[in-house]
């Protein structure tokens, strides 16, 4: 059996003021011990409108920080962080009606919130990141959620493989790179099924968000709505926005 904590960042300590644990079942064990045998591991606990999850994530970063650690990363692995934004757009799917005939695939997944939260309120979905081993994340936590359908995929935007297409697709915080913004594009484009719709979100103040916009106005309509997000002593403006393709 192993244990690991909760952080309490998002989740609640006990009524000692201790940090919870997650018994990891059986069936996640394989997934956990190899990540365990290579980082400081712990859960984080996210509640999106009645239902409570468990993220699995690196507690320490600094072993990620001092080097390269996979292949093609950016300087900076994003995909450890659950974001602002990951919450927001998780929480506008969970309210969103499950539809049988609807795929959704999440892009740069990273802990795969949204993907996570979607699978869990009836979903049809699939995740996907650039490394297979971010992906062991998702996997080890979808188990953990009780999500035993939702998919993992790698992805690489840059030799994109074929997963087919998909009414719904979700990002969120992916544009912090401007050499990734036409692959990502081009990843949008591949996967979108005629008369689907993207949903992404972003902090607001992010200089990135313009020019990648920008880029795709030739080819989207777009719509933007910001929310503001406060959660403890967090607080600040996520950009939700929605991008239907333009027919002619």
């Amino acid at each position: 059996m192993l244990k690991l904590k909760v952080s309490t960042e998002r989740g609640k300590a006990d009524a000692q003021g201790r940090a919870r644990k997650v018994i990891v079942p059986e069936e996640a064990l394989p997934i956990v011990k190899r990540l365990n045998a290579k980082y400081q591991l712990d859960f984080e606990c996210v509640k999106v409108l009645d239902k409570t999850f468990y993220f699995l994530h690196v507690a320490d970063l600094t072993p990620l920080l001092t080097g390269p650690v996979f292949k093609n990363a950016p300087e900076f692995p994003f995909w450890v962080k659950i974001w602002e934004a990951s919450l927001v757009l998780a929480e506008f799917i969970a309210k969103m009606p499950p539809d049988k005939d609807k795929r959704i695939l999440e892009v740069g997944a990273g802990m795969a919130v949204p993907g996570m939260v979607a699978s869990s309120f009836g979903h049809d979905v699939t995740v996907t990141d650039y490394e297979d081993e971010i992906l062991d994340f998702a996997r080890a936590s979808a188990i953990i959620n009780k999500c035993p359908d939702l998919r993992c995929e790698p992805l690489d935007w840059f030799e994109p493989s074929d997963l087919g297409r998909f009414e719904i697709i979700l990002a969120s915080e992916v544009l912090f790179h401007k050499r990734f913004f036409q692959p990502l594009l081009d990843v949008l484009e591949k996967y979108l099924a005629p008369g689907g719709v993207i949903y992404m979100s972003h902090e607001a103040d992010r200089e990135t968000l313009l020019p990648f916009f920008r880029m795709c106005e030739d080819k989207f309509k777009i719509a933007m709505q910001k929310r503001h997000f406060k959660r403890g002593d967090k607080e600040l403006d996520i950009l939700l926005t929605r991008l239907i393709r333009i027919t002619h």
